[in-house]
Parts: structure tokens; sequence; C-alpha cells
């Protein structure tokens, strides 16, 4: 059953193979929660209410206390290229709350016995098992200067994939070190992870990095990256092609 409705801002889509309605629900009704919670648009979420000092930090929720941790790890693997603390002070973790809620969301396809599904929230994907034509799923990585054609298919077998760029949103990823600089150097770098959360994670870190960011894919183990810079080169990382083979 695939299913696609909008949430969080964006297209959320759920394919899980042979599932009744009732669990395709139960997938998209958490992602309302998350939105509940998280969103920075929303003034009724316990994060704008976190930002306008409304929440003392003992009444914060696990799961809030638990992607804060998660961003503050990503803040120190990346030396500081994540950061989800803005330049006024408030608290923005919409770079590291999709995969991790795309994570969960997966977890809960699993825990109800099913092993075919696909899970995707604005561009990153978790998939497992087999697509409904009994094939691997995959993956178009979209051509950042024409959207409507796909220049790379990737078998993510059981892997997560994040995309970041500035093609789709405009300057909305900045180099916590530099914030007042554009990203003008690069357009678009897909990573493939072990699982969605670690793709995404390294994806806005990387993206923030700059052309610097296809080495820093390279070089950290478990990940693999295709970067379009803004001539429209692209850059893959060595084991990239790997992943492109039906």
């Amino acid at each position: 059953m695939r299913e696609t409705r909008i949430l969080m801002g964006m297209p959320i889509t759920v394919d899980i193979g042979g599932a009744r309605g009732a669990l395709v629900d139960s997938v998209f009704d958490y992602f309302e929660q998350i939105d509940r919670r998280f969103s920075t648009y929303r003034t009724d979420s316990e994060i704008s209410a976190i930002n306008r000092g409304d929440v003392p930090v003992k009444d914060w929720s696990g799961e809030m206390m638990e992607v804060l941790a998660l961003a503050e790890r990503t803040r120190n693997e990346t030396g500081g290229y994540f950061d989800i603390r803005r330049a006024d002070g408030s608290l923005d973790p919409s770079g590291i709350v999709k995969g991790w809620a795309i994570r969960n969301a997966a977890d809960i396809v699993r825990k109800a016995g099913t092993g075919d599904f696909f899970i995707e929230a604005g561009g990153d994907i978790q998939s497992c098992g087999r697509n409904a034509s009994g094939g691997d799923w995959s993956v178009g990585i979209r051509n950042p200067f024409k959207t409507d054609e796909i220049i790379k298919v990737v078998y993510p077998r059981g892997r997560g994939v994040a995309t970041s760029g500035t093609y789709a949103r405009g300057q909305h990823i900045y180099n916590p070190h530099e914030p007042s600089d554009a990203m003008s150097d690069i357009v678009s770098l897909t990573v493939v992870g072990s699982d969605v959360l670690e793709a995404d994670r390294f994806a806005t870190a990387a993206f923030a990095m700059g052309r610097d960011g296809i080495l820093f894919i390279e070089q950290t183990p478990g990940l693999e990256g295709y970067l379009v810079d803004i001539n429209g080169r692209a850059t893959p990382t060595s084991g990239f092609g790997d992943l492109c083979e039906p």
C-alpha cells in the first residue's frame, strides 16, 4: 500500500508491502506527532515553547532530549559544521529531526512484522526488503539544474539516503563557522549511510563544508556520497558506484 500526504511542511510517502491501512495511518500519525513537537513554524510546538523560554529544562520531553543529544554528538563529530543553534541563540533541530523521525517510523513498521517498505520525507529515504515487483528499492538522484531529470539511480538495499542542497529550498543551509557567507560552491550532496539518520545528519554537515564535504564523507567509515557543484560537475566517493549496480 502506497500513500503520500503533506506533513511537516513536505510530502511524505509511505509504501508498505501488503500492509493494511491501519499501519500506514499509524506511521503518518507518528509524523504528525513529531511535527507538533519539533516544528519551529508552529507556535504550539515544544521547540517553540522552549525557544520562548516557557518550558524549563527539567520539563523537556524525552524525545527532545534525545534529539538535542544527537545534535550535540553530530556537532562534535563534524568539527562544528552541524549546529542547531541559530545566531539569535534559539534552537532549530530541523537538520536532524527528519532523518531521526524516518528511522523511528521504519522501526514502527518493522515491529508490526513487515519487512518490505519504503518511507520518504522530503527526499530522505529509508527502505527495506523488496518492492511490489519483487526487486530492490531504487532511489533517483535529481539533477539540481533540471529537477525532472534523474542523473543517478541508487540501490540502497536497507541503507538510508539523504540529500542536502539549495536547489529546492534556496539558501537554508549555512556554514556555522562563516554564517554570513552564502553556500555557493555546491548545489547538491547525497549521502548514503547505514540508516537514514546517519545519512541525514552527515549530509547536512557535509554540505555546510562546501567542496570539502565530499572528502569528509569519503573519510568517514560507513558513508558514501555524490556531490554536484555549481558548475554541474559531479564528484562521487570511491565506493558510491557500487551502490548504483542493480
